[in-house]
């Protein structure tokens, strides 16, 4: 009787090809969002919800760092489309690492952050090459950026938290 073997694990997203209808200059963008998506799910898959909004040695917690993952997301996105924040959006902001409800669970805050990852893919799927370099305004202050500026800023961004997010379930898990 043969034994089942092991899946052999895919390639970092970056290293799978180029996204369909993607310029080439966004394609970064698009395959950290992707890498985002699925280091995600790896690091909280099955994390009890009793852990999610605890912060070992002050630390952010991992209810945070999902919460703040999927609103940078939008947060960016919204200004390279040019646009200020909703006040839905504001609110989002203040409210990041506050514990909604008590039924609040890691797959939910998953879920929130899929939607906000495919609504970027989207976004980038429409954005042409032409306005990359277009001057955007980010935040009250309308401090200067570009369309390409705030979308790497978006991948980079929501990267690091993943890396944060990882250590910070780790400690929790080992505790």
């Amino acid at each position: 009787m043969e034994t089942a073997k092991p899946p052999t694990p895919q390639p970092e997203v970056w290293l799978r090809g180029p996204l369909p209808d993607i310029v080439s200059l966004l394609q970064p963008v698009a395959h950290a969002l992707l890498q985002v998506r699925e280091d995600v799910d790896a690091i909280v898959e099955d994390l009890p919800s009793a852990l999610l909004w605890e912060r070992p040695s002050g630390a952010a917690s991992p209810g945070f760092h999902l919460q703040h993952l999927s609103g940078v997301i939008d947060r960016l996105f919204t200004y390279a489309r040019a646009e200020s924040l909703s006040e839905d959006q504001l609110r989002d902001l203040e409210n990041e690492g506050v514990p909604p409800t008590a039924g609040t669970t890691s797959a939910g805050l998953r879920q929130d952050l899929e939607e906000r990852v495919e609504t970027a893919l989207a976004q980038l799927r429409l954005t042409p090459e032409r306005i990359l370099r277009e001057e955007r305004k980010v935040g009250r202050q309308g401090l200067p950026s570009t369309v390409l500026g705030l979308l790497v800023h978006a991948a980079e961004h929501t990267e690091r938290h993943v890396g944060q997010l990882l250590v910070t379930v780790k400690i929790l898990r080992e505790r």
